[in-house]
């Protein structure tokens, strides 16, 4: 087993200690007493000028200095102010586009390697850094073509960022193993699933040319949506590494004060965030999977637009109508049917109790209704949750954990917005459209389309399923009558695998016995 991603994992431990980030963790009876005891331990090594700031710079200050990888935790977090409170948020939040950028020079270098020419020969004029995250920074520079002067945004991956990542993820690979071989618990949370999932979608999130690609086609898929949009690709301008764009002139959804100096109404556009993500999950399969509040602009006329398409999700309709059932019957108080749900798409194992697990939810689900979200504890409902799952022996499901990720971080950002934010009044409409459009008479005409589209395909490939069948039925005969051909170099690759040993000789034997009596009574 390797060392080192053991020993960095060891070093973001100890990061985070030294930094006095554990002195977050709340100290009351819901933690338990060896947690608590564990926290005590780990405290004795703060910095003591750690100790004279407050949680959130700790925090904020641990992750900037641990890499990109936990810098991506830290703006996820930012999301939830529920959970860490909100000057904890308030201090992530900078992570999400204030992190200390690289030298500009580096950058144009960058520029310059990616696209072949002089920053010169690209830009007319290219600025400083703007903004700078964990694994890009943009800069506002200005295109000269046809069409007159524009103003672009040009996004640059960070030099080196790349095999940051990839030792974080070797670190985050070896403790998802060791978690799944040594800790039975964790098993069923499928650690390693997890982290694959990660890592692939960083690796997409690298590779700035597939960003494009779905930049380009979130805009199709929503070209006549009501006041949602993404920005415009310039792909003359645009490599693996720098990514060319239109300027976005708005105002970002972290700033909530200035969004709420300029007049917008906070609760309908913290309903607008909730009902954009869900259209685009359940209409099309296909969502932004970082919709955090740094990558969300709001126009002067309340266009929502999104940025940052480096990590996306996409969901099949077999999953998309999974998740329109079990948000619907949440809305509509039915448990039973989020409960058989659950059963048909699998996530809960078939030997389960479906009344018992419909009970469960209603546990989870009625203590939640009419209560406003800063009456919720984020904390213990999710502890509720994974009680839950664990008791009913419900695996983790990895072509689920994009979306359900960006749930939480979506509705974060709603409640961001508006704290008295009702989830469920604000998932009804779309649920419902498409419900409507799946249960109803347009959906009906659509399964009748798809089947018959179905039979049509398998009616053209029958003539030649038949003559391969028919092949496959006469080559099985000869084998029967005169065996199966080996070649040389087959005989020879097997007696080189048999070896000397008596006993893998006999056991060939026994095998080469066992296939002539199958073969025997298949002939009778």
């Amino acid at each position: 087993m390797a060392i080192a991603p053991f020993v960095r994992l060891f070093r973001a431990g100890f990061v985070l200690a030294r930094e006095g980030v554990f002195g977050i963790v709340p100290m009351d009876d819901d933690v338990p007493p060896t947690a608590r005891f564990a926290v005590r331990m780990v405290r004795l090594i703060e910095r003591r000028s750690a100790q004279k700031r407050d949680m959130a710079a700790r925090l904020s200050n641990a992750l900037d200095r641990l890499g990109p990888s936990y810098v991506k935790l830290g703006q996820f977090l930012a999301t939830r102010a529920d959970v860490v409170g909100e000057e904890v948020a308030n201090e992530l939040a900078k992570l999400q586009d204030q992190v200390p950028p690289v030298p500009d020079a580096a950058a144009r270098a960058a520029i310059e390697t990616a696209l072949g020419q002089p920053v010169e020969a690209l830009f007319t004029d290219l600025g400083t850094c703007v903004a700078a995250a964990s694994i890009a920074q943009v800069y506002r520079a200005t295109i000269d073509d046809p069409h007159g002067k524009r103003i672009v945004a040009v996004k640059v991956l960070r030099p080196g960022v790349a095999r940051r990542f990839e030792k974080d993820l070797e670190a985050y690979f070896a403790a998802a193993r060791f978690l799944e071989r040594y800790v039975r618990p964790a098993r069923r949370l499928r650690p390693v699933a997890i982290v694959n999932t990660l890592a692939e979608s960083v690796r997409f999130e690298m590779d700035f040319r597939l960003e494009a690609a779905a930049i380009s086609e979130m805009a199709e898929n929503t070209k006549n949506d009501p006041q949602f949009r993404v920005p415009r690709v310039e792909w003359s301008r645009t490599a693996r590494t720098v990514l060319t764009m239109e300027w976005i002139e708005g105002i970002k959804m972290n700033r909530v004060g200035e969004l709420r100096e300029a007049g917008f109404d906070m609760p309908e556009l913290g309903r607008h965030v909730i009902q954009t993500f869900l259209r685009h999950a359940m209409r099309d399969g296909f969502f932004h999977a970082d919709m955090h509040q740094g990558n969300l602009f709001v126009e002067s006329d309340g266009t929502l637009v999104a940025v940052d398409f480096g990590i996306t999700g996409r969901l099949p309709r077999n999953e998309r109508a999974a998740l329109a059932e079990i948000l619907y019957g949440f809305i509509t108080r039915d448990y039973h049917r989020v409960a058989l749900a659950h059963f048909r798409a699998g996530y809960v194992p078939a030997d389960q109790d479906v009344d018992l697990f419909a009970q469960a939810l209603r546990a989870v689900g009625e203590p939640i209704r009419d209560v406003t979200a800063a009456d919720i504890s984020m904390a213990r409902l999710l502890t509720q949750l994974f009680e839950i799952t664990e008791l009913f022996q419900m695996s983790t499901q990895p072509q689920l954990i994009m979306l359900q990720k960006t749930m939480v971080v979506v509705e974060g950002v709603a409640r961001s917005l508006d704290p008295h934010l009702d989830m469920w009044r604000a998932a009804e409409p779309v649920v419902r459209d498409w419900m409507a459009s799946e249960v109803g008479p347009a959906g009906t005409v659509r399964k009748a389309q798809d089947s018959f589209g179905a039979i049509v395909r398998a009616a053209l490939q029958a003539p030649d399923l038949a003559e391969r069948v028919d092949r496959l039925s006469k080559d099985f005969e000869n084998a029967l009558e005169i065996g199966i051909p080996l070649s040389p170099t087959s005989v020879n690759q097997i007696a080189s695998a048999a070896g000397p040993s008596r006993i893998r000789t006999l056991a060939l034997w026994v095998g080469a016995a066992s296939l002539a009596a199958i073969a025997l009574g298949v002939w009778l």
